[in-house]
Parts: C-alpha cells; structure tokens; sequence
C-alpha cells in the first residue's frame, strides 16, 4: 500500500460506511473534515436534531465555498492516480535538474487530464 493510498483508506471506508457520493467525499476533503470523526458528525437515530451527514458537509461547503458542490468532481482513485503522478513529476524534476522535464511525464499529465474530463 502505498503512502496515497494509506492516506486516504480512512475516506474510502467513510464513502462505504455513511453511503456518500464522491462529491460528498470531496466537499467534506476540500473542507478539511476528518473523516474518522463522521459517526460523530451523522444523524442518529437518538439524535433527530441534526442534518443527515450529506447535508451537513453541502451546507459547511456552502457557508465556506460559496458553491453548492466543487465545479470539477474527482473519485478517491483519480485523485490517488494525481498524487502519484505528481509525486513522479516531482522526483523525476529534481532528477534531472530544476530546468529539465521529462516529455514522457508531460506526455502522462496530458493523457491523464484527457481522460478525466
């Protein structure tokens, strides 16, 4: 497993548990929540004063970001693919020097972006 991917296991296993879409995932990223703190953050049963988990992380992105939901929604496996990528783009940068880059890393970013949108 590598060092990405342990990163975001915790948001993986949050999307399963609470049952929230990618953008749900992304708002709550982009806002900086912890994800092993949302049993705390969703509606019980006991607990019929809060907003279900989705809403809450829509209206927190809202209040913050002036948007209903990011312009551009990435899944938890695209946003791991750009890390590695960047992370990469980054070794093989200082590897060859600050002025260099490689045109196989471009040729990679090109392709990658090609098939995101």
């Amino acid at each position: 497993m590598t060092n990405t991917a342990a990163k975001l296991q915790p948001w993986l296993e949050a999307r399963r548990r609470f049952k929230l879409s990618h953008a749900h995932i992304q708002m709550a990223y982009e806002l900086g929540l912890n994800p092993k703190k949302f049993g705390s953050l969703s509606n019980g049963n006991q607990q019929q004063w809060k907003e279900p988990l989705p809403e809450f992380i829509a209206h927190c992105y809202f209040k913050r970001f002036n948007r209903a939901e990011p312009t551009q929604v990435r899944t938890l496996e695209q946003m791991m693919e750009a890390d590695t990528l960047r992370r990469k783009m980054k070794k093989e940068k200082k590897a060859n020097g600050a002025s260099g880059q490689s045109i196989a890393v471009e040729a990679e970013i090109a392709e990658s972006k090609s098939n995101s949108i």
